[in-house]
């Protein structure tokens, strides 16, 4: 079982296993904001609800200017699986330039896209095709987008995750 760890301001900072978790709440540096109780953990010391949720009691300076990785997974989390061209159910991903024109791999160029979309378009350009982007891909933003394992999030987290898609 995960926990979501939050800084002392709310926002998501990690997700770690529930005995970490259960370490920072038992050495006062996080207090339990959601628990599943119906599996506590149980030490010498008593019982404890098993933390689904944490907040940390002192706040963690977060280093500003680290770039967010590229990669598949992100590229459709960021455009919430949907096709960049025709707005359908999208499986890969598209170089908006192709990579034989010089394309780089980097989130202004590269969008989700349906099978049927990808294979359409091919080595062209989306002007050449006469196909219109829906959306203007860029790089994601927000604390979110920082934390590893926050895309399977856990059904309790949801109140405390601020939406991530840019």
């Amino acid at each position: 079982m995960r926990t979501l760890v939050l800084n002392a301001g709310f926002e998501p900072l990690a997700v770690v296993s529930f005995k970490r978790a259960l370490v920072l709440v038992m050495n006062d540096k996080a207090t339990i904001l959601s628990a599943d109780d119906e599996h506590p953990v149980f030490t010498v010391f008593g019982a404890y609800d098993r933390p689904s949720v944490i907040l940390l009691t002192r706040y963690v300076r977060i280093p500003t200017g680290r770039s967010i990785p590229v990669s598949r997974r992100g590229v459709l989390r960021r455009d919430g699986s949907r096709c960049a061209y025709c707005g359908g159910s999208a499986s890969t991903i598209d170089h908006v330039l192709p990579r034989s024109r010089g394309g780089k791999e980097t989130w202004e160029n590269l969008v989700a896209c349906c099978l049927r979309c990808n294979n359409a378009k091919g080595d062209r350009t989306p002007s050449e095709m006469h196909w219109s982007l829906r959306v203007r891909p860029q790089p994601p933003h927000g604390t979110g987008w920082m934390v590893r394992g926050v895309e399977r999030a856990e059904p309790e987290w949801e109140e405390f995750l601020a939406p991530v898609a840019a």
